[in-house]
């Protein structure tokens, strides 16, 4: 049982919250299958994100620093919180100021960055991604192994390997592309905790709405 405390002690740090920021080893850069979330949450939100006049495909959940094992959140920085309206700007890529206002807490504090200076890196890691045109245009409910997903996005993206990317579902859906960065936005293989592949051979990719 020895073995297994050491690794509860060397996991627990690096989930606890409250570290110190800037001190991280590369990015996740998650991006959320717009009809997912608005079928599980959205729509009973009433979130604005879901009216079909934004013809939303994958959005912008976030750009997360992690550990080679692990990642910090919450951190202490001395840099200001954002505006609200600095977060309201995010709601074109993101869906809403609200996360925004909730991706800067959790992770943008531990960048090390200001809000600004971390909002604009945001959106570079965005632009930097090509999304499948075959998924940002669908047009009908399809079921596929999320490894389709995964593919679509490699060969949409050069440089970017099976290593660099996981698929995440949720309810039976597909949920989320996570894609691994460098410090400077390249691509590079995921941490082993961050590979988190969904297997399922049927998964639900909701129509764009």
């Amino acid at each position: 049982m020895r073995w297994l405390a050491l690794v509860l002690l060397s996991v627990s740090p690096a989930l606890a919250g409250g570290e110190r920021a800037g001190n991280f080893d590369y990015y996740i850069l998650a991006l959320s299958w717009s009809p997912t979330f608005c079928a599980l949450e959205g729509d009973a939100r009433g979130a604005d994100q879901c009216d079909p006049r934004h013809d939303s495909s994958f959005t912008l959940h976030g750009l997360w620093p992690q550990y080679e094992f692990g990642w910090p959140s919450d951190c202490r920085t001395g840099e200001r919180d954002p505006s609200r309206a600095e977060t309201a700007a995010m709601a074109d890529v993101m869906g809403s100021g609200g996360l925004a206002w909730h991706e800067w807490k959790k992770h943008g504090r531990c960048s090390g960055l200001s809000a600004r200076d971390y909002f604009a890196l945001s959106r570079r890691a965005l632009a930097a991604v090509t999304i499948p045109p075959a998924l940002a245009g669908l047009d009908r409910d399809v079921r596929l192994p999320a490894s389709v997903v995964e593919e679509a996005f490699v060969e949409a993206n050069p440089g970017l390997g099976r290593n660099m990317i996981t698929i995440t579902c949720k309810a039976g859906r597909i949920e989320e592309a996570r894609l691994c960065l460098t410090r400077d936005l390249k691509p590079r293989a995921c941490g082993p905790d961050a590979a988190r592949d969904c297997r399922m051979p049927d998964a639900l990719m909701e129509a764009v709405r």
